[in-house]
C-alpha cells in the first residue's frame, strides 16, 4: 500500500511549498514567467493597499482579546461562550470554533482570540452570493416565484450578529436570483404562538395564484406549533406586508411527539383523489429515531394527522427543515403535477427525493425513493443509503436548505444556509454573519440514476466579466503552477483533468484506507493523488506556511485493480487565523468509463463552493484568509501524487462581477 504519511519517502514540498522553479513542473505549450505574477501581484498589492488607506480603511485597527470594536461603537464585552439554539429546541446557531466543542471554548473567548483587522472583515463580505446588509441570517424560507419576481425570505436576527430568542424573517425579492432587492422584515415575533421566534417555513402557490404561508412559531412557552400567514395585499408583487392568521396557531405538536420536536413544514401539494393538500413535518420518536409525518388539509387551517409515520429511520434524531419532491429527467418537476401523473399514467419513471437536515450533526441527508401516496409511504430504493446515513447535498458547510418549483422556467431551485466557521467574536465586529449558497439546479443523474445533480443556476453566468482560457496543462508529480490571472477573490473556474494512463497502469499497490477527511489532506501524497486546484493562495509566499485552499481530486486503486475516486477540500492551510474551524472535508464521487474527472469552483471570498463530475458530488467551504486578500490571493494548479503526472486537458477561469444588491432606499429611488 501506498504511504501517504512520508513513509520512506522524502517530505511532501506539496501543497505548503512550492517548486522553485515553477516552469519546471510544467509539461507541454502552457509557459508562465513566475517571477513576472509575483512582481505584477506585489504591484497591484501595493495599489491597493494605497487605495484602502485613502478610502479609510484602518489597516492598523485591531481586535482587543477582550471584547470587540464596532465601527463608531466604544469597545463591547459579550458573553459569547455559550451554546445557542438547543435549548429554545433547534439545532445549534452558534458561530465557529465554540460550536464544534459545544459551546464553549477558550480560543474564542479568551485572551487567544486572532487579532482581525478592518481590512481583514471587510474584505470576508462576499460579491455575488446572498446575504443581508448585516446582522445574523440561517435557514432560508419560503422560496417562492410570484407575478415577476423570485422571493426570498430567511431566519433573520434583525437586533444582531449573532442567534437570538427574537428570530424574524428577512425578506428580499430578485428576478434572475442573483441580484437582489432587500425588503423590511415580511414577519416579527410579536403574537404568543411565535413570540420565541417566527421560525423556519414554506410558501404554496394555490391554483387561483395566491400564496398561503405556514410557518413554525415557537410560543411563549416554547412550544412548536404551526402557523399560517398570507399577503395582505395580493395584488403587491412584492409581497412587503404580511397578516398572521387570527385563528393561530392552526397545528399542534400530536400526542407521543415532543413540544420542541416538531418543526418545518414543507411546501404542499394537492393530491386529486380526495381533494385535499399535503404536507410533510419533520420530527423524532422517543427512541431517537427521525420521522416524517404527514397532514392534510382543505382550507390551510383545519388540518388531520394522516395515520401512520410517512417515513423513519433509526438513530437519525430530529429532523429538521424536512423536503420531499419528485425528479426525474433533465427538468424540474412540480409536485402537484407528479401526483395528478400518478392518477393519470402511472407517473413513469419519476422518482422522489426525500431530504431532511439533520439535528444531531447539522448536515443535509437525502435520499432517492418511491412515494405511495395512497398507503401514505415513501421507500428508499437503496435502504443502506436511507434518509440520514446515505448521501448529503453537500460534504462540507451546508444545512437547513430548502427547494422551491421555479414555473418560469420548469426547474427545481436549490437555496442553503453556509454558516460561519470563524468566532463569534469577528461576526460582531464585521456586522453580519451567514451567507446563502448559489441557487442551485437540482435533477436526477440520469446516467446513474442513484443520486442528485446539482449546478448553479444559470444566471450565474451572467455575471463573468473577464475570461481566460489556458488551455491545457500538464503538471508532473510534486509540482505546482500559477495561473497569471488579473483578480482572484472572485471566480468561475471551470477545469478537467486526467491522470497520464501509463502512470496509472503502473500504479499496482492498493491504496484502500483513503479518507478525505482523515488521510492528511492535499499534503497527504499516494500514488494517483492529490491533484486539483489550491485557491486563495498568498501569492507572494514560495514558503510552507501559505495560505491556501486547496480543491482536489485523490485516486485511490483498490484490492480488486478498480479505481476509486475522492473530492475533497483542504482547509487546513486556509487563514493563519487559530479561532476558526478548518476542516478537510469531501467524499467519494462517481467517475463513469470514459469520463474525465471535471470540477467548477466558485471563489468568492469567504465561500469556495465546488461541483465534481458535473454536480454529483458539492462541497462547500469557509475559509477566512488573513493574508491571501485583496489582491495578494492566487490560484495554483498542483499535482502533489508521487506516481502520476496530471494533464488539465481543458482550463477556464472567469472573474465575476458582483451583484451590487440594492437596499429598500435604493430600490425607492428607482
Amino acid at each position: 500500500m501506498e504511504s501517504r504519511d512520508g513513509g520512506s519517502m522524502p517530505a511532501s514540498p506539496l501543497p505548503y511549498s512550492y517548486a522553485d522553479d515553477a516552469e519546471a513542473a510544467v509539461v507541454g505549450r502552457a509557459r508562465r514567467t513566475g517571477p513576472l505574477l509575483a512582481a505584477i501581484l506585489l504591484a497591484a498589492a501595493a495599489v491597493l493597499l494605497a487605495v484602502a488607506a485613502l478610502a479609510g480603511v484602518r489597516l492598523a485597527d485591531q481586535l482587543p482579546a477582550g471584547g470587540v470594536v464596532m465601527s463608531g461603537q466604544p469597545t463591547v464585552v459579550m458573553d459569547i461562550t455559550t451554546s445557542r439554539g438547543p435549548d429554545s429546541g433547534v439545532s445549534e446557531k452558534r458561530s465557529g470554533v465554540a460550536a464544534e466543542h459545544g459551546g464553549m471554548l477558550g480560543v474564542d473567548a479568551g485572551s487567544n482570540a486572532f487579532p482581525w483587522s478592518n481590512a481583514m472583515l471587510q474584505w470576508q463580505r462576499t460579491g455575488f452570493h446572498f446575504q443581508p446588509e448585516k446582522n445574523w441570517m440561517n435557514d432560508p424560507n419560503g422560496p417562492v416565484y410570484y407575478k415577476g419576481w423570485y422571493h426570498l425570505f430567511y431566519q433573520y436576527n434583525p437586533e444582531g450578529a449573532i442567534w437570538g430568542n427574537k428570530i424574524a424573517w428577512g425578506h428580499a425579492v430578485s428576478q434572475d436570483l442573483l441580484r437582489w432587492r432587500h425588503l423590511p422584515v415580511a414577519m416579527f415575533p410579536d403574537q404568543w404562538y411565535d413570540i420565541n421566534g417566527v421560525w423556519s417555513g414554506s410558501a404554496t402557490v394555490l391554483p387561483d395564484g395566491s400564496i398561503v404561508m405556514l410557518y413554525t412559531g415557537s410560543t411563549n412557552a416554547s412550544v412548536q406549533v404551526q402557523c399560517l400567514a398570507f399577503p395582505s395585499d395580493p395584488s403587491d408583487p412584492l409581497l412587503t406586508n404580511w397578516t398572521k392568521y387570527e385563528g393561530n396557531p392552526v397545528l399542534y405538536p400530536p400526542p407521543h411527539v415532543g413540544e420542541k420536536d416538531f418543526r418545518d413544514p414543507t411546501t404542499a401539494w394537492y393530491d386529486g383523489s380526495d381533494g385535499m393538500w399535503r404536507i410533510v413535518i419533520g420530527s423524532k420518536d422517543d427512541r431517537h429515531a427521525g420521522m416524517a409525518l404527514t397532514y392534510k388539509t382543505k382550507n390551510f387551517i383545519d388540518f388531520e394527522l394522516v395515520p401512520g409515520v410517512m417515513h423513519r429511520v433509526p438513530a437519525t434524531g430530529m429532523w429538521e427543515c424536512i423536503d420531499l419532491y419528485p425528479v426525474g429527467g433533465a427538468r424540474g418537476i412540480d409536485m402537484t403535477e407528479a401526483i395528478a401523473a400518478v392518477s393519470n399514467n402511472g407517473g413513469g419513471e419519476v422518482l422522489h427525493v426525500m431530504k431532511e437536515s439533520s439535528d444531531d450533526d447539522r448536515h443535509d441527508y437525502y435520499a432517492l425513493g418511491r412515494y405511495n401516496a395512497t398507503t401514505n409511504k415513501w421507500t428508499p430504493l437503496d435502504a443502506e443509503a436511507d434518509v440520514g446515513i446515505g448521501l448529503r447535498y453537500d460534504w462540507g458547510k451546508f444545512y437547513a436548505s430548502k427547494t422551491f418549483y421555479d414555473p418560469t422556467k420548469k426547474r427545481r431551485v436549490l437555496w442553503g444556509w453556509v454558516g460561519e466557521t470563524d468566532s463569534e467574536r469577528a461576526d460582531m465586529a464585521k456586522g453580519w454573519a451567514s451567507l446563502q449558497s448559489i441557487p442551485r439546479t437540482v435533477v436526477l443523474d440520469t446516467k446513474t440514476c442513484s443520486n442528485l445533480i446539482q449546478w448553479p443556476v444559470v444566471e450565474v453566468e451572467t455575471l463573468r466579466t473577464n475570461s481566460t482560457n489556458l488551455g491545457s496543462i500538464t503538471v508532473n508529480h510534486g509540482s505546482v503552477f500559477p495561473l497569471s490571472l488579473h483578480h482572484a477573490t472572485q471566480l468561475d473556474i471551470e477545469a478537467s483533468f486526467r491522470l497520464d494512463q501509463v502512470d496509472v497502469a503502473a500504479t499496482k499497490e492498493a491504496d484502500v484506507g483513503y479518507n478525505c477527511s482523515t488521510s492528511g489532506g492535499a499534503a497527504g501524497r499516494g500514488a494517483l493523488g492529490p491533484f486539483g486546484l489550491l485557491v486563495l493562495v498568498d501569492a507572494r509566499r514560495h514558503g510552507g506556511d501559505a495560505e491556501q485552499t486547496a480543491v482536489y481530486f485523490y485516486v485511490a486503486r483498490g484490492l480488486d485493480g478498480s479505481l476509486r475516486t475522492h473530492f475533497c477540500h483542504d482547509e487546513s492551510r486556509s487563514s493563519r487565523a487559530n479561532d476558526i474551524v478548518k476542516r478537510v472535508v469531501g467524499n467519494v464521487v462517481p467517475v463513469l468509463d470514459g469520463e474525465a474527472l471535471s470540477i467548477r469552483v466558485l471563489v468568492d471570498h469567504s465561500i469556495v463552493e465546488s461541483f465534481a463530475q458535473g454536480g454529483r458530488s458539492t462541497v462547500t467551504s469557509r475559509v477566512y484568509p488573513t493574508e491571501a486578500i485583496y489582491a495578494n490571493a492566487g490560484v495554483y494548479l498542483f499535482n502533489n501524487a508521487t506516481g502520476a503526472r496530471v494533464t488539465a486537458t481543458s482550463l477556464v477561469v472567469h472573474e465575476m462581477d458582483s451583484s451590487y444588491n440594492q437596499n429598500q432606499a435604493e430600490m425607492a429611488s428607482l
